[in-house]
């Protein structure tokens, strides 16, 4: 089976050149970033049209979202149940009922709590300013998705010094060959 196309979703303010999504898109031209008309002060309503039309053009696509992009999936994947991605590699995903969410982004909390409806991974890390682990637990458990704890990598962004991520790109091949 050949594997899965690659949307990246980054989540507020993209994700600049030493992020690992921009590596692994520079990396791998097949994959393709989703490209959103707002990266500060997005309406979640907006990006979910704009992953529909994304999911649309590319179907059986594997997601790769990070922070704010998790909730995104989770309202797209409850506002479109019948559509059909293959997989979710959810990486950080910001707590937009947290104190600590930023201002700014309008509509993404609260954080939709159904069942994905497709195989994902939540990846979380002990020491994110964004989501506790036991919050991104209860997301996981919530979405249907496996917990994966990567230890103390902060926000899983660039000042994580991850560099290309072998580990998550590890993760994300597992999803693509499901």
């Amino acid at each position: 089976m050949d594997p899965a196309p690659v949307l990246i979703l980054p989540g507020l303010y993209n994700s600049g050149p030493e992020h690992w999504q921009s590596r692994w898109e520079a990396a791998h031209p097949e994959f393709r970033r989703v490209v959103q008309a707002d990266w500060e002060r997005p309406r979640c309503a907006d990006w979910v049209a704009r992953l529909d039309e994304a999911t649309d053009a590319t179907p059986g696509a594997v997601l790769v979202a990070h922070s704010s992009a998790c909730a995104l999936v989770a309202h797209w994947a409850a506002g479109h149940p019948g559509r059909r991605v293959r997989a979710a590699l959810l990486v950080g995903p910001s707590d937009p009922e947290a104190a600590s969410y930023p201002e700014g982004p309008t509509g993404f909390g609260p954080m939709p709590r159904q069942r994905l409806g497709f195989l994902s991974t939540v990846v979380a890390s002990t020491n994110d300013p964004y989501v506790s682990l036991e919050r991104a637990g209860q997301f996981a458990q919530s979405w249907g998705s496996r917990l994966v704890n990567v230890g103390d990598a902060g926000h899983i962004n660039s000042e994580s010094g991850l560099g290309d991520w072998p580990k998550g790109f590890a993760l994300l091949e597992e999803l693509r060959r499901t």
